[in-house]
């Protein structure tokens, strides 16, 4: 019986073994596999990227209360002049918060402030060379704000557009606001249509605050990468909702031609040919819709001029900047020093010198993190003067 069955066991063909031919293929099948990368697992999680963004914040509530209101006023210089309301007590106490997040290409500041009066005057419009668009949001509160005889009134589920390059003055209750200031040049071409001093609502201003509302609440989240395309989705969800308003449009008038304008002279500002021949060239217009649209501004030339001046301001006060007073003169269209000087000091009220020796401001704004020197010389101020110019001055 044992012999049986290890004849038996002799007589089973035995299992076939590959051969050379097909063990290279399955070497080779294998290497191929191997030429690709592994997937992720599921599991597998990226490390987020760092927060891009530190806001930088001022508040007058750590400070006496007789001090609080003047901290305010010092504050907001730069935009607007503040007075208290006619029944507020003089040592009564102002208890105002700021926090401002820095885009790049735009600007937010979340705020809360008591009851007060606002006024940007013509005086401070034509020495400042801010001239951004402001978009302002009210999480509780109202407002009225009137401009050239219009008053636009904001309130909650509302968004208010306004200029910085024309005068208005206004009134604020107890307010929470959320603004965003854009550079001119990003509302570009359609800023010819846009009318000043609008408040806008319906389905399109409320979808713009849902996704104010997002980003508000992802500020201190947001990385690097993110920032052009909230920069970029800001500003073409404000161009839908103004184009949804039919009290935006206004292509023909005197505000829509000197939009062009202020667009042709700050990419053209240095340009030695800048001249009224070359924009009435340039944009289309005869010379006396021209003159016409800029009466108020004292002419063409004038306002030219005074751009040209707001630009050396500009230089000369940044503490940065150490050129000498005569190139920077030169650098913003002057040919004579002399010529700049005497323009500089009728239009400022003060010469070049002082302007370049004027002292930093009482009251400014902190990281609320420990910050770098480079860091600690920020402010408010400085990041609407250089707005539009830099990535996070």
């Amino acid at each position: 019986m044992e012999t049986q069955l290890q004849d038996d066991e002799r007589s089973r063909p035995s299992p076939a073994q590959p051969d050379d031919g097909a063990r290279d293929d399955g070497k080779a099948a294998q290497t191929e596999r191997r030429r690709f990368p592994r997937e992720m697992k599921p599991t597998d999680e990226q490390p987020a990227p760092p927060p891009a963004l530190q806001p930088l914040r001022f508040s007058t509530r750590d400070l006496d209360p007789t001090q609080q209101f003047a901290a305010w006023q010092s504050y907001v210089a730069p935009l607007v002049d503040v007075r208290r309301p006619d029944n507020s007590p003089l040592d009564a106490g102002f208890g105002a918060d700021h926090a401002a997040w820095n885009l790049g290409g735009m600007l937010i500041i979340q705020q809360s402030t008591p009851a007060h009066s606002y006024m940007r005057s013509e005086a401070k419009v034509r020495s400042s060379p801010i001239d951004h668009w402001h978009i302002s949001v009210l999480r509780n509160g109202r407002t009225w704000t009137e401009v050239g005889g219009h008053v636009s009134e904001g309130e909650p589920g509302k968004v208010e557009l306004r200029t910085l390059g024309h005068p208005f003055r206004g009134r604020s209750t107890d307010a929470q606001t959320l603004s965003l200031y854009l550079p001119r040049e990003l509302l570009h071409p359609a800023s010819t249509e846009i009318r000043n001093n609008i408040a806008l609502s319906g389905t399109r201003a409320k979808l713009l605050i849902d996704y104010l509302d997002g980003v508000e609440a992802k500020l201190a989240q947001l990385a690097e990468a993110d920032l052009p395309h909230v920069v970029q989705t800001i500003r073409d969800m404000i161009l839908t909702s103004v184009s949804s308003s039919p009290a935006s449009a206004e292509p023909h008038n005197s505000l829509a031609l000197k939009e062009r304008v202020y667009r042709f002279v700050q990419h053209n500002l240095m340009s030695p040919d800048l001249t009224t021949d070359r924009l009435c060239r340039e944009l289309g217009v005869s010379r006396t819709r021209l003159y016409q649209a800029f009466e108020p501004d004292g002419g063409v030339h004038h306002y030219i001029q005074r751009r040209r001046l707001l630009a050396a301001h500009a230089a000369l006060s940044d503490t940065a900047n150490r050129q000498q007073i005569v190139d920077i003169a030169f650098a913003a269209g002057f040919s004579s020093a002399a010529h700049f000087s005497r323009a500089f000091s009728k239009e400022f009220g003060y010469s070049p010198r002082e302007a370049r020796n004027v002292a930093m401001p009482s009251y400014l704004g902190h990281p609320v993190e420990p910050a770098s020197e480079a860091e600690s010389a920020q402010s408010f101020d400085k990041w609407l003067r250089t707005l539009g110019h830099t990535r996070r001055a």
